[in-house]
């Protein structure tokens, strides 16, 4: 690993106090890392914690969006002076356990900031621990509306898109493709980010002129979809909406292949089914599968601009393979703390909340610029409505999945309080 660090740091606070103007006070800087090792979406958190393993490396020695980021105040020398190391903790896809490892990291090993996570219910509730304890949480992949809505806070922020935007960039795109006047039978993941994901969905294909037959919640982590996928084989629905992510939407997917729904007819015309939130990951756990299946994501390695070239490039060399969405936001969470950082020139937590805030920036990888929202904190930049490709369109194991039309930030935007919510303070009492 690069730079990783189990233990604490010569000269920094073994226990960092809140709002502490200083929080540094050795030749390094401790940053925490809490991913899902374990769990339903365990193939994330391995990439994630690639990604932030090359960020250390390049926010120390250079390369990288280091090359392509602008505005940028880093120098490939550390960060305020500093040298970036880092520790780690698993948060076995479970928010008691995050919230225990992320207090480790803080309380134990000095870290100043912390990033990770997959499922929003972990990513919430580390949200909620950076507000206690004063210190900065760059959410990873978490997709709930909640995450910037109704449970945003101060000390937390997203450049992970969410489940609105996936509905708005959808819906349009499958009404063309299947027509307007579907029957949708969703199943989805029993937690915050599935009920939003289904909200939002419902709310986007009814607009176009859908139904929704009928939803089933399921808990996360399941591994047979026997028991659910019955009920829509036994419905008039003519959709299957998989509202599931990582190992979830592997399982439910190709087992709803293997039950036949895409060789079935309704009413004469094909049975279709959706993934509305995709990764290259689940495309490769899920195989033949996706072929023809639609979805969003956040970013591809194949997008054509010079932080994408720069950080694909970095990556492969690294570990002989592409990165994922999951990685590149874990990558890009890390450069932008550490930019404002140094634009704030102190480690001191509101400050650099200060400097992230409407704050703009170009070079991470996206077609255009991303605005960090001061309001909630929610990153607006372009997304990807994507489809599965068929084996014979791929040009490497890693070409999955073709994007079909990139959705412009402003088609994607929504006033502050379309989703109710209250950052708090920068210094609560």
């Amino acid at each position: 690993m690069l730079g990783s660090r189990l233990g604490g740091v010569a000269g920094a606070q073994t226990r960092p106090v809140p709002y502490n103007p200083d929080p540094v006070t050795g030749p390094e800087a401790v940053y925490g890392f809490n991913v899902p090792l374990t769990g339903s979406y365990a193939d994330e958190g391995a990439d994630e914690l690639k990604a932030y393993e090359l960020a250390v490396q390049h926010l120390n020695e250079g390369g990288g969006m280091l090359e392509t980021l602008e505005p940028s105040a880093l120098t490939g020398q550390g960060v305020l002076g500093k040298k970036i190391t880092y520790v780690q903790g698993d948060t076995q896809t479970d928010a008691d356990a995050a919230r225990a490892s992320a207090r480790r990291m803080i309380e134990r090993d000095g870290a100043i900031m912390f990033s990770g996570g997959s499922s929003s219910a972990v990513a919430i509730a580390q949200q909620y621990l950076a507000q206690e304890m004063g210190v900065i949480f760059m959410n990873c992949l978490t997709h709930s509306n909640d995450t910037t809505g109704k449970d945003r806070q101060r000390y937390g922020f997203r450049h992970f898109f969410n489940a609105y935007m996936s509905g708005v960039a959808l819906g349009p795109i499958l009404a063309e493709e299947y027509g307007d006047d579907r029957r949708a039978f969703h199943l989805t993941a029993d937690y915050t980010w599935g009920h939003t994901q289904l909200e939002s969905m419902q709310a986007s294909t009814e607009a176009q002129g859908w139904s929704t037959v009928q939803n089933i919640m399921t808990p996360l982590g399941t591994t047979d979809y026997s028991q659910y996928l019955t009920p829509v084989i036994n419905s008039d629905a003519d959709v299957l909406v998989l509202n599931h992510y990582g190992q979830d939407m592997v399982n439910s997917l190709t087992q709803a292949v293997e039950f036949g729904m895409r060789d079935r007819e309704v009413d004469g015309r094909p049975f279709e089914v959706v993934v509305p939130l995709y990764s290259r990951l689940m495309a490769q756990g899920a195989g033949d599968a996706i072929e023809g299946i639609f979805g969003t994501t956040n970013w591809s390695y194949k997008l054509e601009n010079p932080g994408t070239e720069a950080f694909v490039t970095a990556f492969e060399e690294a570990y002989d393979q592409p990165p994922s969405q999951a990685a590149h936001t874990a990558y890009v969470q890390t450069i932008l703390y550490s930019d404002a950082a140094e634009r704030a020139g102190t480690f001191y937590a509101p400050e650099v909340i200060k400097a992230l805030e409407d704050h703009t920036v170009d070079g991470i990888g996206h077609n255009g610029s991303t605005l960090y929202r001061g309001c909630d904190h929610q990153a607006f930049h372009e997304i990807l409505v994507v489809r599965g490709k068929a084996p014979s369109e791929r040009d490497s194991e890693f070409d999955l999945l073709e994007t079909v039309k990139e959705i412009p930030a402003a088609d994607v935007e929504y006033e502050c309080d379309y989703f109710e919510g209250d950052l708090g303070p920068y210094e609560p009492a």
